[in-house]
């Protein structure tokens, strides 16, 4: 059966965390289910015991792993990708992007996470939105799942406030935006806050 990647970025973390839980209650299974949050502010630190393995943290600039909850959400720990910053991450679009650090430097995490998503079926022009929407302040969710399950995992996504990348890409390349940049600075908290005010004009549909 053909598998897709099904992707959602969020402004708001409860509502991306909801659709991972909402996902893996239909049948996904917790090894097709990746979340990545900025943490530029560290305001998501999740509770000791984390089931993340040794390796998860391998060459990428890991200030800490932790873990909590159940599923995807249990195996969360603290990375740093260049141009991005610190994120709180699990899953196995993040495994990816961490073993290309470990082959090919700091840098190799960003084409990690971008590869990834283009190697499983999303454009390249919005995997860039979605790394760009990590960066600034955002949160991401992929799913793998078999084509009987899109629908479900799509409206999903939809009902717990996905953006539309598609618009969100037209804003960020109206204020001039390109493409992510890994040796751009990491926004700030005061930046991040700004932009968050920004985003809640824009509609959140996916």
């Amino acid at each position: 059966m053909t598998t897709r990647t099904i992707t959602g970025l969020y402004d708001n973390y409860a509502e991306a965390v909801q659709s991972v839980r909402e996902i893996e209650a239909i049948g996904v299974a917790r090894d097709d289910v990746s979340i990545v949050a900025s943490n530029i502010e560290d305001r998501y630190v999740a509770p000791e015991h984390s089931n993340a393995g040794p390796d998860a943290a391998a060459g990428a600039g890991v200030g800490a792993v932790l873990g909590g909850g159940a599923g995807a959400l249990a195996g969360l720990g603290l990375l740093a990708i260049p141009g991005v910053g610190p994120v709180v991450a699990a899953g196995w679009l993040v495994a990816t992007a961490v073993g290309a650090v470990a082959g090919a430097g700091a840098g190799g995490a960003t084409g990690g996470i971008i590869g990834s998503l283009t190697s499983s079926g999303v454009s390249k022009e919005h995997a860039h939105i979605y790394a760009e929407g990590i960066r600034r302040g955002g949160t991401l969710v992929t799913a793998r799942v078999d084509e009987d399950r899109a629908a479900a995992v799509e409206e999903i996504m939809r009902s717990n406030h996905a953006i539309d990348p598609a618009l969100r890409g037209r804003t960020y390349r109206d204020a001039g935006w390109k493409l992510f940049d890994a040796a751009a600075n990491p926004y700030t908290a005061t930046e991040l806050a700004e932009e968050r005010q920004r985003n809640r004009d824009l509609t959140p549909v996916l």
